[in-house]
């Protein structure tokens, strides 16, 4: 099939079409048509594709996303991550993948308090610190929510012998900006294997396992917000991650809890006692930078700006093209 059907097909977008869809969908519709050929593509493997999709929305619910599940697994959620903020020119705290089990109105906590709720082994981490912006100004009330799975592998959505909202946790930053909480020092896990992302992995024959990690989405109103993942050090998988989210400068180191500096902790707990009393064995500080949204607006402004090249290059190639050929004529082609 020539590329004349597949301008066909691109030019067929009607003038109510904005520039950006024209440009996307366009390039959509190339690539596929050109994997399509490529690859000589059946109409079987079409189907097993077509029924793929349909999996994942099964699989998908307010629990679960499957979709994200499968971005990750192909390293395309990593890719836009990176993409998205390859321009950026403010100093802050690197983003990573959201990943498929975030939810939204976690249980909201005092700072120090625990966001276990059910005891499920691990070992339990005291995390603290402090969010301020890039030139250090402390961002008081920050909202910071955090969650990660259980020792199981597991998060709480995923298995019925956790509380709703277990090991999940919503804290907001003091006056000076810190925050902290305890949690269980993260544990590396299979993402599920029991859906489209699974079968992709085993098609592959690439392994499923996510390192130690804790997930995180900080925002403060005017200021841009963060999704991030911090990385146990001790984990071997932060140099083989599934789903290739590792970025270097998230990777942390857990300490004993007697090296914890309380200064740092701003009253949140009162001494060591306290802590070792609720057995907690490690401790980690880790502070985070917040650029203000109209900073990172103009490195946007940036990318905006390629795309609309990519847009009227799209126009002007597609608005010559002739509507009115004869489509017998270019599928015999």
């Amino acid at each position: 099939m020539s590329q004349e059907f597949t301008d066909f097909v691109i030019s067929s977008m009607g003038p109510k079409t904005t520039p950006r869809a024209r440009c996307v969908i366009g390039s959509l519709i190339q690539h596929i048509h050109d994997f399509t050929r490529e690859n000589y593509i059946t109409v079987d493997e079409w189907l097993y594709g077509v029924d793929f999709i349909n999996k994942i929305g099964h699989m998908s619910d307010e629990r679960r996303n499957e979709g994200i599940l499968v971005s990750d697994v192909l390293g395309l959620e990593t890719l836009v991550d990176i993409q998205t903020h390859k321009l950026d020119h403010v100093k802050k705290t690197s983003s990573a993948i959201i990943g498929p089990f975030y939810r939204p109105n976690s249980p909201l906590y005092r700072n120090g308090e625990s966001i276990i709720q059910k005891e499920v082994g691990g070992v339990k981490a005291f995390v603290h610190g402090r969010i301020t912006d890039p030139e250090g100004k402390p961002l008081p009330g920050a909202k910071v929510e955090v969650w990660h799975c259980a020792p199981n592998g597991l998060y709480e959505q995923q298995d019925d012998e956790q509380p709703d909202y277990n090991l999940r946790g919503t804290f907001i930053a003091d006056e000076q900006g810190y925050y902290s909480y305890t949690c269980l020092r993260p544990t590396s896990y299979p993402i599920p294997y029991d859906g489209p992302a699974g079968d992709l992995l085993q098609f592959m024959d690439r392994h499923p396992n996510r390192p130690s990690h804790i997930h995180w989405r900080v925002s403060y109103p005017e200021y841009h917000d963060l999704i991030t993942q911090i990385y146990d050090s001790e984990c071997p998988y932060t140099k083989d991650d599934s789903v290739f989210a590792v970025k270097e400068d998230c990777i942390v180191n857990f300490t004993p809890i007697d090296n914890i500096n309380l200064s740092t902790v701003n009253g949140h707990v009162k001494s060591l006692d306290e802590l070792k009393a609720k057995d907690i064995e490690v401790e980690l500080y880790y502070d985070i930078s917040l650029p203000l949204e109209s900073e990172m607006q103009k490195d946007r402004k940036k990318v905006e700006a390629k795309q609309v090249e990519l847009e009227r290059a799209y126009f002007e190639k597609y608005a010559k093209f002739a509507k009115n050929v004869d489509l017998s004529s270019i599928i015999e082609k």
